[in-house]
């Protein structure tokens, strides 16, 4: 009976995959995403390279994020009163631009730090607008009644891009270069934006009403401030992008130079092991996750597990054993990330979603920035081990203390809980909830 209901669990979290406009969009994501894992795992060995510092890897994560923490809000703001596909559509096309002048300048080998430093700004503020208007319109593609499985399956296809990605760019990188890397990224976004000139997306906008930045944004902060378990998963988020995800993202190729002495293959090993376990995270462990009762628990306990795995990882020097310890931890951290980011989209009022998905953006990602700072001036200094071990520690007594202080959380059942909307709309019900509720649908 246990095996019928998980199996039964597992498959209905592929049910946004029979909306068509879903189903191209996400595939076109697809190619485009294991183009990004490319350029990533690519570029941080040519800062390496340049560098041999973990402080430059740092400042390159940080530059990249750095935006999001300034422009996060006002891109959900944005994102709420304009059509969402044009401007993933010029989100897209900018990217690629910024991939192909990276290329040209590695080409050209007149490619300087300082170079990698701006082009990673000036992505970060492209990727800004483009994760709260990205992650709003996976529901306006799936309809609200199954947003959380839309968001899920967008999170594996990520992990198998993170897996295949990385792995393509240690061989592309030690057979061809690094320029090819970022010259395949910028191809690949050709798929995604000609799955966005295809589509065709039912967006719920706001009331119509004079567009007032500051007013809006106020707006969405007041609505925050009385969602205590929405507080509670944007900690959860917190903590693991500013414990885990930055040691993740900006210390593995200090960790395959220094503590396994290796070149960018096991760069692309170790990127490749991160995404392996991620896709088993949000491919088997997130649908099982959502389907418990008491999901706050689950989600603390998946910290711990995070936490866990990292400190083993940071005391090996054999490259098959810290693949495999990172492939651990990686099950839980992008868990986490996804299954919170669908509760926050699920619990968000229609009329507010891209705020609060801004408001989101910013606080986890744009934190992040000083995260990787931190992480990279105690890696530059103690070493990427200790840094890794600090950030273990601080993750598992973070989760421990949450769980301990915040009771509610404990017992907080997301389907009977007062605080998730009863409202669920898909595409085909979009005409009636204008004409019952009065929200205009934007065809795109």
């Amino acid at each position: 009976m246990l095996l019928a209901n998980t199996w039964r669990t597992l498959r209905s979290s592929f049910d946004p995959l029979r909306q068509r406009n879903f189903r191209i969009y996400l595939g076109g994501q697809t190619v485009s995403l294991v183009g990004t894992w490319l350029q990533v795992t690519a570029q941080g060995w040519l800062v390496w390279t340049l560098t041999q510092s973990e402080a430059a890897l740092s400042v390159v994560a940080m530059l990249n994020a750095l935006p999001i923490l300034l422009f996060g809000p006002w891109a959900g703001v944005i994102a709420e009163r304009l059509d969402r596909r044009q401007l993933l559509i010029g989100t897209q096309v900018a990217s690629m631009l910024l991939a192909f002048s990276l290329a040209f300048l590695v080409q050209s080998n007149t490619v300087q730090i300082w170079h990698v430093y701006l082009l990673s700004f000036l992505l970060g503020t492209v990727n800004a607008l483009d994760l709260p208007t990205q992650q709003t319109f996976l529901g306006d593609l799936s309809g609200m009644g199954e947003v959380r499985k839309a968001v899920n399956l967008n999170a594996m296809i990520l992990q198998i891009s993170r897996m295949v990605g990385p792995a393509l760019a240690g061989f592309v990188v030690v057979q061809l270069g690094v320029a090819p890397s970022f010259w395949l990224n910028g191809i690949s976004f050709i798929a995604v934006i000609a799955t966005l000139l295809a589509v065709r997306s039912n967006q719920v906008r706001g009331e119509a009403k004079e567009v007032k930045p500051m007013r809006d944004l106020w707006e969405a902060l007041r609505y925050l401030r009385t969602q205590p378990r929405m507080v509670d998963l944007f900690i959860i988020s917190i903590l693991v992008v500013f414990l885990a995800l930055s040691i993740v993202f900006s210390q593995l190729p200090a960790v395959a130079a220094t503590l396994l002495g290796g070149d960018a293959g096991t760069l692309g090993i170790l990127q490749a092991a991160s995404g392996a376990g991620a896709l088993i995270g949000v491919l088997i462990v997130i649908p099982i996750l959502q389907s418990l009762r008491r999901i706050g628990v689950a989600l603390t306990i998946s910290l711990m597990w995070v936490g866990a795995w990292l400190l083993v990882f940071s005391t090996i020097h054999n490259l098959a054993l810290s693949a495999i310890a990172l492939l651990m931890g990686s099950i839980g951290a992008p868990t986490v990330l996804a299954t919170t980011l669908g509760l926050v989209q699920f619990m968000s009022p229609l009329e507010m979603r891209s705020r609060i998905m801004g408001l989101f953006t910013m606080i986890i990602f744009g934190l992040q920035t000083f995260a990787i700072l931190i992480v990279g001036f105690i890696a530059n200094t103690f070493g990427v081990a200790t840094a890794t071990q600090i950030n273990s520690v601080l993750l598992i007594v973070g989760a421990a203390a949450l769980l301990t202080f915040r009771r509610e959380l404990r017992t907080w059942e997301p389907n009977k809980s007062a605080d998730t909307p009863v409202i669920e709309v898909v595409p085909a019900e979009a005409e009636v909830l204008e004409a019952v509720e009065g929200v205009p649908v934007v065809e795109g």
